[in-house]
């Protein structure tokens, strides 16, 4: 086996096509191991070895061989999100396995050390976020509207400490209303790119998708979509089809206005061409998942600027939403907490007006040096979280002063301020370094709109996935425009 070893490794700095050549033609035992274990050691666990192993000479079972070694070095987390769910016998196999190591795995000796537990990886963390922000977001819709000493009244002492429900649910505001929609616009800004690989600006499918949105709220389809009205008599794509959506939470004049202006001018607001000088917290709260857009840090805070600037002209208003976004681009990625907020404000330098926002940023990495602070400290030291610059401030320190999701999402949202918007942002920053796992399950099990999230943020995975669909359904599911 060393021998086998040995060559793999060897092989390592050839040219693919020669290494497979030096490995062996795949018809003997030894050369299937030496060219499954050279493959994976030269692609790592993302499917890529696989996908090299099942195109040679013999390449079905040098693949199943590549698939066995990555599994049992990485787990099925290896493996992309749409093979797994294009597999057909998926479930049996998991039950197979799950018997198999209940009849024959090794007990764990008396007095042994606990397993380590299994790793966050990518797509857990990207989910955990949108579903930790529609939590935080949940938690802070509860208690809108009112102060500190109103919510110790009606809630005791250390003030909200689990979810106010309506008609049974955890209802959310339109920050996450608002955030899906985002997400959509990206995965179908990304299939039209797929069409057109000239076309790298999601801004104008984020667009359209916000006047969907905005249709959701009581508005007529063919006064509030604009130029797409004119194609379309009635609004496209799945998301649009679920009737959860369409609840009127309070949703921010100034995005309203900014919509209804675009449905009047057809034209896109940005941070050169100004739709007002508003700096609301509506840019930030909704730009987690553009996170997913591009493997450039850059690429995202710049996307992130472009759907923000859609609605709120400070930039304020949407340097916030660059930020947010590339701190989620870089904790998927399993990059540090404090490393993330560097890039970010490294990323934040580059742009003009950053001052205001650099100055609360900083802020807010430096009261968290302290731990938790009281409400009223927080609202003294980094606003209320009515404005971009706050809302994202506040919902980092809440990240940085605590060690867990649940206290972290309770530090966010207990305060005189705007607690839905600080709480998305403390749950996408929170979701994405703790993963799905960390969020309290009572408290999911009441989440309105959770199996909604978890869809469009699994599907928005498979989108940005090495191997996208294209099949018609995809794309009447996420119609390019």
């Amino acid at each position: 086996m060393e021998f086998l070893a040995e060559n793999a490794r060897a092989a390592e700095k050839l040219p693919l096509e020669e290494a497979l050549a030096t490995l062996g033609g795949g018809s003997s035992s030894a050369a299937v191991v030496t060219r499954a274990l050279y493959l994976t050691w030269r692609f790592g666990p993302d499917g890529r070895a696989e996908l090299h192993a099942s195109s040679v000479e013999n390449g079905s079972t040098t693949a199943v061989a590549c698939g066995l070694l990555t599994g049992a070095r990485h787990g099925s987390g290896a493996f992309p999100l749409l093979w797994r769910r294009k597999l057909a016998t998926a479930q049996k196999i998991e039950e197979l396995s799950s018997d198999l190591f209940e009849k024959f795995g090794t007990p764990e000796p008396a007095g042994a050390a606990p397993a380590e537990p299994t790793p966050v990886d990518a797509h857990e963390r990207f989910v955990g976020s949108m579903l930790a922000g529609a939590m935080g977001d949940a938690l802070g819709f509860g208690i809108e509207f009112h102060d500190i000493p109103t919510i110790r009244r009606n809630h005791g002492g250390a003030g909200l400490t689990s979810p106010v429900l309506r008609d049974g649910v955890a209802q959310v505001s339109d920050d996450t209303q608002m955030m899906l929609f985002t997400l959509e616009g990206l995965i179908r800004a990304h299939v039209a790119r797929r069409i057109n690989p000239t076309d790298n600006d999601p801004v104008p499918e984020v667009q359209h998708a916000y006047q969907r949105w905005f249709h959701t709220q009581d508005e007529l389809w063919e006064r509030c979509g604009g130029p797409y009205a004119q194609h379309l008599q009635q609004p496209d794509g799945w998301l649009i089809t679920n009737s959860g959506l369409f609840g009127v939470r309070a949703p921010s004049s100034t995005c309203r206005h900014a919509l209804a202006n675009f449905a009047r001018t057809h034209q896109h607001a940005t941070p050169q061409f100004k739709i007002n000088d508003s700096k609301g917290r509506g840019g930030v709260m909704r730009a987690a998942p553009v996170a997913v857009w591009s493997n450039d840090p850059a690429e995202v805070f710049y996307a992130a600027v472009g759907t923000a600037a859609l609605t709120h002209g400070h930039p304020s208003g949407y340097l916030s939403a660059g930020v947010l976004a590339v701190i989620v681009h870089q904790l998927i990625r399993d990059v540090s907490l404090p490393e993330s907020v560097r890039m970010a404000r490294g990323l934040l330098l580059r742009w003009r007006g950053h001052e205001e926002q650099l100055q609360v940023l900083d802020a807010a990495v430096e009261l968290a040096k302290k731990g938790p602070a009281s409400p009223e400290e927080l609202n003294n030291t980094l606003g209320h979280g009515r404005v971009g610059e706050e809302a994202l401030a506040i919902g980092l320190y809440a990240v940085l002063a605590t060690d867990n999701l649940r206290d972290a999402l309770l530090l966010a949202v207990n305060h005189s301020g705007s607690s839905p918007s600080t709480g998305i942002v403390c749950g996408n920053i929170a979701g994405a370094l703790y993963g799905a796992r960390a969020i309290p399950q009572e408290w999911l099990s009441v989440l309105e709109l959770r199996e909604l999230v978890e869809t469009l943020a699994k599907d928005a995975l498979v989108e940005f996935s090495p191997g996208p669909p294209t099949d018609q359904s995809w794309t009447q599911r996420y119609p390019a425009w």
